[in-house]
């Protein structure tokens, strides 16, 4: 029989479902779980919030400077309906992040509010990445409204929008920031991760084009990795670092570590809600399968199905027809997959915790455990 730590497999994963049947009930009860949340204070909502009209007045400011009084009207609406809309997860975690990081004494009126502008700048990223993505994607659904592209007398022009929103974000670092020491660090880091992101991007089309009998986890990791992990978590912990005056190299690698796994984390959890998640609350209809998106729900499968069970994924994965998509998320179940996703999130939470505690240099324990708390909204 096989055993782990010398009891029998079966009552092992058994007692493992037991403490994650919370995660079972996105597929039972068609509700999001509690991990894909992240909660913050109305307070921090609102105060964050509360900066955004400075910041559209800013940019419709530099906009109108090159007598485009028309384009800086349409700008406005264009920052309105993308950049403001979603959880603003990332934007918030780069303030709560800043605010662990300085000594109490510091967090003036004036920090504050350039740690929210650079918050804001991340969204602003976001919503740069997403609109791209719905296009390359013909998404239909983004947080609950059509997608930028599908807007009545948008359509490709969603590109150049989504162009003016990553571009407007460097005059808003120029206008609150280039009196810092870490100005030139700040623009950096942000070039540079909107690079990776983009190849991340691009390791996701090509991977879409290829059959769902050639994807590894190899690939899968690299596309979550440089896709989602770098921009989502390292950018605002990284920007917020920067901004508190952190020079240490050995401090910003550890960091990294931590929060590339927090990542890998995030978009696991991102494919299985697109498959299983109610659309009514994730905000979006999953598209994966019709778009043969190298998923984490994909490759797993691919490894545990037998002869037969992978050829069902060969002819029904990454096609339109309903009932091929159906087909597919029965297999899926057939395979246990959804087990597998709460044994793998209870794990996941588990190694990323070991790992913050290892941790030496600089940064206090407590500023990635509120990271993870808040984003898997845990029990410790």
């Amino acid at each position: 029989m096989d055993t782990i730590g010398g009891l029998p497999t079966e009552l092992v994963n058994e007692q493992k479902l037991k403490k994650t049947s919370r995660t079972l009930s996105t597929l039972q009860n068609h509700s999001v779980p509690i991990a894909a949340r992240v909660t913050v204070s109305k307070d921090e909502s609102r105060d964050f919030m509360a900066v955004f009209p400075d910041l559209v007045r800013d940019i419709t400011t530099v906009t109108k400077a090159y007598n485009c009084s028309d384009a800086a009207k349409w700008f406005a609406q264009v920052l309105q309906y993308n950049v403001p809309r979603g959880k603003k997860n990332r934007g918030i975690l780069t303030v709560l992040t800043y605010k662990n990081l300085v000594p109490t004494q510091d967090l003036t009126p004036e920090n504050i509010k350039l740690a929210q502008y650079l918050g804001w700048c991340v969204e602003m990223l976001q919503s740069f990445f997403i609109i791209s993505d719905d296009v390359m994607d013909n998404s239909t659904t983004r947080r609950g409204q059509p997608c930028w592209h599908k807007v009545e007398n948008v359509g490709l022009t969603a590109i150049n929008d989504a162009l003016m929103i990553e571009n407007a974000m460097y005059a808003i670092l120029k206008k609150h920031f280039s009196h810092l020491d870490c100005y030139v660090a700040l623009m950096e880091l942000f070039h540079e991760i909107t690079y990776i992101t983009t190849c991340g991007q691009s390791l996701d089309q090509l991977n879409s084009n290829r059959c769902v009998s050639e994807f590894t986890m190899e690939n899968y990791k690299a596309i979550v990795e440089n896709k989602t992990a770098y921009y989502s978590f390292y950018l605002p912990f990284a920007l917020a670092l920067h901004l508190a005056g952190y020079k240490d190299a050995e401090a910003f690698r550890q960091s990294k570590t931590i929060l590339l796994e927090m990542g890998n984390f995030f978009q696991v959890q991102d494919d299985f809600l697109d498959c299983f998640g109610n659309p009514e609350v994730t905000g979006k209809i999953g598209t994966d399968i019709q778009d043969n998106k190298c998923s984490w729900l994909a490759v797993v499968a691919m490894q545990r199905a037998n002869v037969e069970q992978k050829q069902i994924m060969v002819d029904c994965y990454g096609k339109e027809e309903p009932a091929k998509v159906e087909r597919v998320k029965e297999l899926y179940k057939e395979l246990g997959l959804p087990s597998t996703y709460a044994i793998f999130e209870e794990e996941s939470y588990n190694m990323i915790k070991t790992h913050i505690q290892q941790t030496s240099r600089g940064v206090p324990h407590q500023t990635f455990l509120q990271i993870l708390n808040k984003i898997y909204q845990r029990d410790s």
